[in-house]
């Protein structure tokens, strides 16, 4: 019997696993997948559960956008990342409830009881209250995500290279990127170097000088989280290489091709776009937003369910140990927890470092708690931040170091090999990366999927159906999803 099936089975394979206590994690980004290192092979039963069957490397998603990289280099199985350790269970749905009187997570229609939890379920993209911008301006947080903005660009620009109008053809060769945060300016300097390099060489009919890549928000300068002088520096590089900075701009509206402009409340006289009242708009056939992160819904529900407080964000505010108040077995971590036990008070940031160090000592804490030891309080070694704005060309703040240009851009990339969870993906990326910079060639410029894909997207568990409950035409795959309750039989993890 294969050891990854025993925990749905009545009579464990082995018995001494009967009595292990069970450790289900939600969500294998970051801090789940780490913690699942930590406690493979260790005396518990772990099961992991994500509505993806693979681990994401988000911080490159904009190389996808960009046709840098493939999807298949920032993402890694789980099975084949963790699922092999014998004590390890990898259940591929959605957690839709959790029952905490009763200790049971609620998914793909079944119950499955719990000794601890740890939620590691991550975060969404929001737009402040304005779903209806999402069809329009796609977000960076799924690889869907960068497929669909890969192809609006490329689209655009196959039409354009048809086009006899100069105007259309500006504003097919023109996009808005909403937000000037390491995303947003990572995004826009991949795609002002992926338009430029493409016309120079793959388009004959278009214009490198009609290129545009226009980077809004809201703050008066880009990278507003790392140093002023970095933040200089940055912005300085995007102009350089094309990209049009519009700071102390707000989203009013978003439409079919249009950005409708304001001012901030806080922003002075003529700082916005141009307009009688300092409303103005911007024309772009891509618009790509990246100016709103929300905590999985999970927090919302555990904060109905345990009356456990949330921050604007909707993310879990958790003890020093991570843990919801009254309820020592459940764990927030990751972009889910809002954790401000620092010396300083500052709530630690929602990204990898963080995340992979929680999950590292929540793991370890719980192995101490099942031995009778104290673990010793959590410590965050803050490792910096930095951002990639061009090839040969980063950023980087590592602990009151600031760091530009070429140096910047070695510092990213070995940061950034070091934390990909995958050999594999690193020497496939380590060589893209070269052969990109060293022939400016890309390797992933497919126009693949269909319209609108981020929308909507089916995730978790699809049930195939009998023959006889076929409904679909003549050759449709007999399958439906499980991402809605209908009944739920009681798992009891033996």
């Amino acid at each position: 019997m294969a050891p990854e099936r025993f925990f749905l089975q009545l009579d464990p394979p082995l018995e001494a696993m009967r009595d292990w206590p069970h450790v289900v994690i939600v969500g294998g980004g970051f801090a789940g997948l780490k913690a699942c290192n930590a406690l493979a092979g260790k005396p518990v039963r772990v099961t992991l559960i994500d509505k993806r069957n693979f681990n994401l490397f988000q911080p490159l998603l904009y190389q996808v956008a960009s046709g840098l990289v493939s999807e298949a280099d920032v993402a890694s199985p789980l099975r084949q990342m963790v699922g092999e350790a014998a004590n390890i269970q990898i259940l591929l749905g959605e957690v839709v409830d959790i029952d905490t009187e009763a200790r049971e997570v609620v998914f793909n229609d079944h119950r499955y009881a719990y000794d601890h939890l740890i939620l590691a379920s991550g975060s969404g993209s929001t737009y402040f209250g304005h779903e209806e911008w999402r069809p329009l301006a796609p977000p960076m947080k799924i690889l869907e995500h960068a497929d669909e903005i890969r192809r609006r660009l490329l689209m655009a620009l196959e039409e354009a290279e048809q086009t006899l109008d100069p105007q259309r053809r500006r504003f097919l060769q023109s996009v808005v990127v909403v937000g000037a945060g390491p995303a947003g300016c990572e995004l826009a300097g991949s795609l002002i170097e992926l338009m430029h390099r493409a016309v120079d060489r793959d388009f004959k009919q278009l214009e490198r000088a009609q290129c545009r890549v226009i980077l809004l928000d809201a703050v008066d300068r880009v990278l507003p989280a790392m140093a002023a002088n970095l933040s200089k520096d940055a912005a300085d590089y995007l102009e350089r290489a094309g990209v049009e900075l519009r700071l102390n701009t707000m989203v009013a509206s978003i439409e079919p091709g249009r950005v409708i402009l304001k001012r901030p409340s806080n922003a002075a006289a003529g700082e916005a776009d141009a307009g009688a009242d300092g409303i103005g708009e911007l024309e772009a056939a891509t618009i790509c937003w990246t100016a709103g992160v929300r905590a999985s819904r999970l927090g919302r529900l555990l904060a109905e369910r345990t009356g456990a407080p949330v921050d604007r964000g909707g993310r879990l505010q958790v003890e020093a140990d991570f843990s919801l108040p009254g309820h020592p077995e459940i764990r927030a971590v990751g972009d889910l927890c809002h954790y401000a036990h620092t010396n300083d008070g500052t709530v630690l940031p929602g990204m990898a470092g963080p995340a992979v160090q929680m999950g590292a000592w929540v793991a370890r804490d719980i192995l101490a708690g099942l031995e009778g030891r104290r673990s010793d309080p959590f410590r965050w070694f803050d490792l910096g931040s930095m951002a990639v704005i061009g090839p040969w060309y980063a950023v980087a703040d590592l602990r009151g170091l600031h760091v530009s240009g070429l140096a910047g851009w070695v510092l990213w990339a070995l940061a950034h090999l070091a934390f990909i969870p995958d050999t594999e993906n690193r020497i496939a990326l380590f060589s893209k990366w070269m052969w990109q910079i060293a022939t400016r060639q890309r390797t992933a410029l497919l126009i693949t999927g269909r319209p609108d894909q981020h929308i909507g997207v089916d995730v978790g568990l699809e049930r195939a159906v009998p023959p006889d409950r076929v409904t679909q035409s003549p050759g449709a795959l007999p399958s439906e999803p499980l991402n809605r309750l209908i009944s739920t039989p009681r798992i009891t993890a033996m």
